[in-house]
């Protein structure tokens, strides 16, 4: 049960998104740009990092919610996103990709964590400015909804399939018109 009053029915982030709707669309506009707007890195390789940094902050939600999404468009199982999860460095995602996860995670962490080694290790691997700067600015955010999330208590099903079903959803939507009672 979350620590405010919100509509249990909407678990996570939704019953938040629902309490306070002017604070939603800002938020949502900011997922649409980050996660699906016109990028080098595919939507489905941003929703990875979002995913990840949330499974870093142990947001059940958010990391199961965000991983349904990147299932999706990558077209795998979730047993493969958890798998690069858990270790991403001994995955089968790109060396850039793992470059870049390395950048989230330090992010997660702390902003002054992030390394100039770890910046030109992933332009080595063929990061632009925007993929790096993006990673920075998608762990970030993260953390923020996140803290969100957690930081109020709401509520996450523990039915993983839930996630998977409206990962396919919210992958054909997107966030700026995001209604979280749908």
């Amino acid at each position: 049960m979350a620590y405010i009053k919100v509509d249990e029915n909407l678990p996570g982030i939704r019953g938040l998104m629902h309490f306070r709707p002017e604070t939603a669309q800002p938020m949502n506009d900011l997922a649409e740009a980050l996660l699906r707007s016109e990028n080098s890195l595919s939507c489905g390789e941003r929703e990875l990092i979002a995913t990840y940094v949330s499974y870093l902050n142990d947001c059940f939600f958010c990391q199961n919610a965000h991983g349904g999404i990147a299932q999706h468009y990558l077209q795998c199982e979730v047993s493969d996103i958890d798998k690069i999860k858990e270790d991403y460095r001994n995955s089968g995602v790109s060396d850039k990709l793992k470059a870049l996860l390395s950048i989230a995670g330090s992010v997660q962490k702390s902003g002054k964590s992030v390394t100039e080694e770890q910046v030109n290790l992933a332009r080595k691997e063929g990061a632009t400015d925007r993929e790096i700067h993006d990673t920075v600015l998608i762990a970030a955010a993260f953390c923020m909804f996140n803290r969100y999330v957690d930081g109020l208590g709401t509520s996450a099903p523990a039915d993983r399939d839930f996630y998977i079903k409206r990962g396919k959803q919210r992958a054909e939507e997107g966030y700026a018109h995001y209604d979280p009672r749908n």
